[in-house]
């Protein structure tokens, strides 16, 4: 049975449990809803919780824990030769057994018989290899007898996982239920019970994104730890030349080689292009649709702006690939100006086009909400519109308006595809913006695509310009919060 079956059962006993827990309590009660602690909704509540929750929680304890127990008694199967090979060949030989477990319970019971007979050697390996290809499991060589063994034994070890599992959750339910329906009485406070569950459910869903955050930056400072234990910090922090291909693996690389330098300004380089053509057109077009356009125009005018935002990067990417480009080229041309398709330039504009409706729209409904007493007051003392926008309604919309170009920065900087098709992946430390660079994100992307370990400099580098990236989103979050509390107390 599998988890989605059992949860939709769950689901069901918890109705159940509900009708059951109110009209349990309308009996406790005799009819008079005055003589019990809490309304037949909160007793039917309580019940419908203890006899789901726990079940739940058993579900998700042993969904999260069945892969690695599992693994880890299918490796107790495999002869001691298999102990001694290295990491990526015992992970290699995993997921061999992996892949013949997935594909046995497709087999007619025929070909299960094969298959388990070549555990003791009864039919060749090539035999239980064409058993296996037949249905959908691709393998490159026959298998050993041992790996057939271990598969048949974690397929065996999931079979009865399926059983079991189903069996101990209704078991458990079954439990609670008659627990929870005991304990209705009329001075049961099932209230009091169901409020702090709500709120405790409320607290673990807001804990969510916080774990999240931890979670995300402590898997990359582990590796990043790693990285610099094959690679010095200097020379990866005040390194002008990125060039990782040709330094062994395992090796610390020589100087040079995984030099931050080039990325770091590829990536501002191109951010800030993008901020100077978005900020100004976008802060713009918010001060027209809040103050000066009509209805009818800020209708349709708003609606079209936001269009951008649903592009996809990659359409962004194509367009600045085959039009924008080549466009900027042959213009540069014609005034004397060796400009290249893919440069700094290029991936600038049309990243700023992309990041236009998170710098406009925010500022609108942020111009917008600006209390209507300061425009009038304004008008009052005798200021113009355009005095009123300038030195009023700007000064005191500027804490959100900083925030949206904050969060039109982190757009820009975090951006991937349009710099792999605009700006090129070349590493150069330039200040001509015709010519190529690349970015953090688009080396990340290049240094963990491929066939690589990792535990190899090569790899783990994406990890040490993960954690850098993140420092500086950081750092631009925090002078922003510096920026919004020091004019909101102004304007307070």
């Amino acid at each position: 049975m599998s988890n989605l079956t059992i949860l939709a059962i769950l689901a069901a006993a918890a109705v159940l449990a509900y009708l059951v827990g109110r009209y349990r309590s309308a009996q406790v009660a005799k009819g008079k809803t005055t003589g019990i602690h809490s309304r037949p909704s909160y007793h039917g509540a309580y019940l419908a919780i203890w006899t789901v929750v726990p079940a739940i929680l058993l579900l998700a304890a042993w969904t999260a824990a069945d892969t690695p127990i599992f693994e880890y008694l299918t490796a107790k199967q495999l002869p001691e030769s298999y102990q001694e090979k290295s990491e990526a060949q015992q992970s290699l030989t995993m997921n061999v057994v992996q892949s013949i477990a997935d594909g046995l319970p497709r087999l007619t019971p025929r070909e299960d018989e094969i298959l388990r007979k070549a555990r003791y050697g009864f039919v060749t390996d090539e035999t239980a290899r064409d058993v296996l290809s037949e249905n959908g499991v691709i393998l490159g060589s026959a298998p050993d007898p041992e790996v057939i063994q271990a598969a048949v034994y974690l397929a065996d070890l999931r079979a009865w996982a399926r059983i079991i599992l189903p069996i101990v959750c209704f078991a458990l339910a079954a439990a609670c239920f008659v627990w929870g329906y005991r304990n209705i009485s009329q001075t049961l406070r099932a209230r009091t019970y169901v409020e702090r569950f709500i709120t405790a459910s409320l607290f673990a869903a807001s804990s969510v994104a916080v774990l999240t955050t931890v979670g995300i930056v402590l898997s990359v400072l582990f590796e990043t730890i790693h990285f610099f234990q094959l690679v010095p910090p200097q020379n990866f922090f005040f390194g002008t030349v990125w060039d990782p291909r040709f330094s062994a693996a395992g090796s610390g690389g020589s100087e040079g080689q995984f030099g931050l330098l080039p990325l770091l300004w590829g990536t501002m380089y191109i951010s800030l292009v993008a901020l100077l053509v978005a900020v100004p057109v976008g802060l713009f077009a918010a001060i027209y649709m809040s103050e000066y356009a009509g209805s009818k125009v800020r209708t349709m005018a708003k609606p079209l702006l936001e269009i951008l935002a649903g592009i996809p990067t990659i359409v962004y990417g194509f367009f600045a690939l085959v039009t924008f480009g080549p466009f900027l080229r042959d213009a540069g041309a014609t005034v004397g100006l060796d400009i290249s398709a893919s440069s700094v330039l290029t991936a600038g504009i049309v990243m700023g086009v992309m990041i236009i409706p998170f710098v406009s729209s925010l500022s609108d409904d942020i111009i917008s909400a600006v209390p209507g007493s300061l425009r009038e007051g304004s008008y009052g003392l005798g200021a113009t519109q355009s005095e009123t926008i300038k030195r009023v309604i700007l000064p005191a919309a500027l804490p959100g308006i900083v925030g949206a170009v904050l969060l039109a920065a982190s757009r820009a900087i975090g951006e991937t595809m349009i710099v792999v098709l605009a700006a090129g992946i070349a590493a150069n430390l330039t200040l001509n913006p015709f010519e190529q660079v690349t970015t953090i994100t688009v080396k990340i992307v290049s240094q963990l695509t491929g066939d690589l370990e990792f535990n190899s400099p090569q790899t783990l580098v994406a990890f040490a310009l993960g954690l850098t990236l993140f420092v500086i989103t950081l750092g631009l979050n925090v002078y922003a919060l510096y920026i919004v509390r020091r004019y909101r107390e102004q304007y307070e």
